[in-house]
């Protein structure tokens, strides 16, 4: 074992997803309706320029609220992590038996995902890259993606560029005059985003925006970079 191995990041954010934190988490989002289907829509759009994966990584998968989608289609093979083992029960006992049995559960952090290189087709994470304010933890999180998938990975930020990210940074700039303390969610710059989405080793297929030019939600399909063939000069003809 490799003594001088660094040690996985951890952000302090991760540690609130208590037991009943994770009950509240998955009320909330059952009372927003319409937002909810929304977000289905941008993430089945965004499944689509992935290619529709045979093998999926949920990551973090919370309360299963994606999983009845990710498990149309019945050839596909289904794993589902989360830092919180809470959020994981809660899933198990809120979603559909039949559902629940589709799905590989691990409780492991997305800066440390405890499956060896290549596993899945695509990592599916959403709602989660907006709580990285840091621009060396988001290529460290897209790094270890990068390592665990094989092809494509989904994930969700908020996003500059619109309305809400207007209202958002003036309401951050009030709160840092009150001392009031930042909630751990950002919005990042979208050519800073994409930058680090090139520098962790992925091309970017394209994106889906919860609705453009008006919400901060935006939903990015990256494919890993093709390997670069090395040809022997003696080979030429």
């Amino acid at each position: 074992m490799n003594a001088h191995k660094e040690l996985p990041i951890h952000l302090s954010f991760s540690d609130k997803y208590t037991d009943d934190h994770s009950w509240q988490y998955f009320h909330k989002h059952r009372r927003k309706k319409l937002s909810d289907r929304m977000e289905h829509r941008m993430a089945r759009r965004a499944l689509a320029l992935a290619g529709n994966p045979v093998s999926v990584l949920d990551l973090p998968c919370g309360a299963g609220r994606f999983w009845s989608m990710l498990a149309r289609d019945p050839k596909r093979e289904l794993l589902a992590a989360d830092f919180s083992g809470a959020m994981l029960e809660v899933a198990a006992k809120v979603r559909e038996p039949a559902v629940v049995s589709r799905f590989r559960l691990l409780q492991c952090s997305a800066f440390d995902i405890s499956l060896p290189d290549n596993s899945v087709d695509c990592i599916f994470s959403i709602r989660l890259m907006h709580h990285i304010g840091e621009s060396a933890n988001r290529i460290a999180m897209l790094r270890e993606f990068h390592r665990v998938s094989r092809d494509t990975v989904v994930v969700s930020l908020w996003v500059d560029g619109n309305h809400k990210a207007w209202r958002r940074r003036k309401e951050e700039e009030k709160r840092r005059q009150d001392g009031e303390p930042s909630d751990n969610r950002f919005i990042v710059p979208r050519e800073n985003f994409e930058s680090e989405c090139f520098t962790a080793g992925f091309d970017i297929v394209g994106h889906v925006d919860f609705l453009p030019r008006l919400f901060m939600w935006r939903t990015y399909v990256l494919r890993k970079k093709a390997a670069k063939t090395v040809v022997d000069p003696h080979d030429w003809t």
